[in-house]
């Protein structure tokens, strides 16, 4: 078992940066894959970054390439993801996840049922 808890989403205006951060606890964070989705209203969950257990190998969505980034230290727990060049569209509340099988995989995974354990999520709002 795993526990994830995020934190650091807010209000912002559109062009700021925010870090959202995710804190693990239970088992150690390199045995598992790490990613973000996001669930604006109205809409699935949607991938948005993912890094295997050491965060040498990464994936984006589309959407996000470029203006995210997810890091983690491992040591601490923790998993971020940098938004820089926020959208209006942007806004949607974040999840962090855990993968505990496609932790080596590269690039790891994006698909959302293969993450055992969510976080109940962080509300990023953006102002236009």
């Amino acid at each position: 078992q795993v526990q994830l808890a995020e934190f650091g989403g807010g209000l912002v205006q559109a062009g700021g940066s925010l870090r959202l951060s995710c804190q693990a606890s239970g088992r150690p964070l390199s045995n598992f894959a790490m990613g973000w989705f996001r669930q604006a209203p109205g809409k699935e969950r949607e991938f948005v970054a993912a890094a295997n257990w050491s965060g040498s190998s990464k994936y984006y969505a589309d959407s996000v390439k470029g203006r995210f980034t997810i890091s983690r230290d491992t040591a601490k727990g923790l998993v971020h993801l940098l938004m820089n060049s926020l959208k209006p569209e942007d806004a949607a509340v974040y999840f962090c996840a855990a993968d505990p099988n496609g932790s080596r995989r590269i690039p790891p995974p994006m698909d959302q049922s293969e993450y055992e354990y969510w976080g109940k999520g962080t509300q990023v709002t953006v102002s236009s």
